[in-house]
């Protein structure tokens, strides 16, 4: 609708927006032009909210965003999933909606581990040891590392860093065999260097990935909420002569991670 300057005295709408003290006249707006949807306005004034507020910052409630910007609950929700589609916000279930972190890195289904991943990206990898200790293979280590229930392994727990920024905790378990001196030596820096000394260069995996969520514990050392969603990978990783030398669990922030594959369509003939 147009508007006319009521500081000129006139008091009438002529149709045009005359600016104050200069008596021009600016352009009618074009009445054909196609209004912009709601839930797009709505994007963009959260978007403000987003970039000018930090990661795992809280955004206001659905209630709240209808009651500021005066529109209706679905069209909040198509703004705000529009928002999470970008990757620029997550939500919690039960705890709310929260401003995401800038980037994710993606990971390939080439066999590396997460220090390649993250010097390929250009970033710094890091970690600090947790646990480093010598363990008696249980049942599911014994399984899938082909070695007696009992048997020595090592075990670490690790929390993974890219440019001091946490991503991962990492829990692997080696044949102690196979990693002499390790338990000596302290935090290994590159398991997979071990390996490759030791004459066992890993040259590939299974793994299985599914979505979980961080215990209390979890979110603290990731600097993440509680139940904050999470990628659960399990990877059993064999040398070239088809040995199991590794059994790794690692718990990945789902907002900072993903996994990228790669599928083909087979030709029916």
């Amino acid at each position: 609708m147009s508007t006319t300057d009521t500081g000129t005295g006139t008091g009438t709408d002529t149709g045009t927006a005359t600016a104050t003290g200069t008596g021009t006249e600016a352009a009618p707006p074009d009445r054909d032009a196609p209004r912009e949807p709601k839930h797009e306005v709505l994007r963009r004034a959260l978007l403000d909210l987003v970039e000018a507020g930090s990661p795992h910052q809280m955004l206001p409630s659905e209630r709240e965003l209808m009651q500021r910007y005066d529109v209706s609950r679905v069209t909040v929700r198509r703004a705000v999933e529009r928002l999470g589609q970008e990757g620029r916000i997550y939500r919690v279930q039960g705890a709310g909606t929260f401003v995401a972190e800038p980037a994710t890195i993606s990971k390939s289904l080439r066999l590396t581990s997460f220090s390649e991943d993250i010097r390929e990206r250009r970033m710094v990898p890091a970690g600090r040891l947790l646990v480093l200790e010598r363990v008696h293979a249980d049942v599911t280590n014994a399984r899938d590392l082909f070695v007696e229930p009992g048997a020595p392994l090592v075990h670490l727990e690790r929390l993974r860093t890219a440019d001091g920024e946490p991503m991962c905790l990492e829990n692997v378990w080696l044949p102690e065999q196979l990693v002499p001196g390790l338990l000596e030596h302290g935090d290994p820096g590159s398991l997979y260097g071990w390996l490759e000394r030791a004459g066992s260069a890993p040259e590939s995996a299974e793994q299985t990935v599914r979505a979980t969520v961080v215990d209390a514990r979890q979110a603290a050392l990731l600097h993440v909420p509680p139940q904050f969603p999470a990628l659960h990978v399990e990877r059993v990783t064999r040398d070239g002569r088809g040995r199991a030398v590794e059994r790794a669990v690692s718990l990945y922030r789902a907002d900072r991670y993903d996994f990228r594959l790669t599928i083909t369509r087979e030709r029916r003939t």
